[in-house]
């Protein structure tokens, strides 16, 4: 799931190298950090939230039915 994310987002920096997934897997829910230069916030988060939703929607997609579990992508500032 690291690896979707960052193949997601990479594309949409201009610092690819700074994007950095972290995972917590907990009993219930499994929890996706994900950090990247500031300079490449806005780019991530978009216009009114709209990319983050699309990536989240993505992911929550993706690893839902993967893990079994409740899955949160929090991207970080």
């Amino acid at each position: 799931m690291k690896q979707l994310i960052e193949t997601i987002v990479k594309p949409l920096v201009d610092y690819p190298d700074d994007v950095n997934v972290l995972s917590e897997e907990q009993s219930q829910r499994v929890v996706y950090q994900l950090s990247v230069n500031a300079e490449d916030m806005g780019k991530v988060i978009g216009k009114q939230g709209r990319v983050a939703k699309a990536i989240r929607t993505i992911v929550y997609s993706a690893a839902g039915s993967h893990h079994g579990k409740k899955v949160y992508l929090d991207i970080l500032d």
